[in-house]
């Protein structure tokens, strides 16, 4: 027998996305309280361009790729969630996309870079800098995540998340996938993409603590340009991690991601597993 394939998702407005080896599937619940589901096929690239499917770059290309296949879920989650008459314009998803993308890099690279770079008389040292600014990274990461948690909408959010992990974690289990069953599951995942930031924040501290003394401008850009680098080897990490679960110092590394999820995830109410089990439905039956 095969090894499972590593299915994945996403938690979206009132709704979760599953993702197959060849589909993914939208479940989400209308306002007249009924689930509707799309689904689509899905490919990758690194399937027709095989030096795409090298360690390092196959990183950059999942991370793209996922990120294209998430705004098009959020996208029509959002639509089906407001109803037709409310639905978004594509130029009103462009603008909020461009403006969570833009306060991404301002809080996450400009903020935590320039703080770094202003304490440089008080802690000298291209590597004493760098830990600093690693430091202040995952400190707004983690205020902001609590932040927005408070918000309503986002705590459904945060909901739908721990569905989707409950009901991944119970398929891989060999667990039938019915409501009740599901529910006994963890709301934590080692492949969730929070413990995936975590890895990131952590691999940057390294990675630029080899780039020296910087000026300031070149310094907030670097951190832009490395991010594919970053990244690609932060997949790495989280896909050897996945693999040997078992091993001590595997559980080790992941710990630090499943303790974060408590803060990204939150128990679901049975409505909220059933529509991710309608959207993970869906994805297995593409398999068929």
């Amino acid at each position: 027998m095969g090894e499972k394939y590593p299915y994945g998702g996403q938690a979206v407005i009132e709704g979760v996305m599953m993702r197959g080896p060849d589909s993914r599937a939208v479940a989400v619940r209308l306002p007249d309280q009924t689930i509707v589901v799309d689904r689509k096929p899905v490919g990758s690239l690194t399937k027709r361009v095989p030096v795409l499917k090298w360690p390092l770059v196959r990183g950059v290309v999942v991370l793209i790729e996922s990120l294209v296949l998430g705004i098009e879920s959020l996208t029509y989650s959002a639509n089906q969630a407001v109803g037709e008459d409310e639905e978004l314009t594509v130029k009103e998803m462009v603008l909020t996309i461009g403006a969570a993308l833009g306060l991404a890099v301002l809080l996450f690279a400009v903020l935590p870079t320039a703080l770094a770079h202003f304490l440089q008389k008080i802690a000298p040292g291209s590597l004493i800098q760098n830990l600093i600014e690693g430091v202040f990274r995952i400190v707004i990461f983690l205020a902001y995540v609590v932040a927005i948690g408070r918000l309503e909408d986002i705590k459904r959010v945060f909901q739908y998340h721990g569905a989707e992990h409950k009901v991944i974690n119970a398929y891989e289990a060999g667990d039938e996938l019915s409501v009740g069953l599901v529910q006994r599951h963890s709301t934590a995942h080692p492949r969730c993409g929070t413990s995936f930031i975590l890895i990131v924040l952590v691999v940057s501290i390294l990675v630029f603590s080899l780039l020296g003394k910087q000026v300031l401008w070149w310094r907030i850009l670097s951190r832009v340009l490395l991010l594919p680098v970053i990244a690609g080897i932060s997949y790495e990490l989280v896909k050897l991690s996945g693999k040997y679960a078992s091993v001590p110092w595997c559980r080790c590394l992941i710990a630090p991601g499943l303790w974060l999820q408590k803060l990204t995830t939150s128990q679901p109410d049975d409505g909220q597993v059933e529509v991710a089990i309608t959207a993970f439905g869906a994805v297995l039956k593409a398999g068929d």
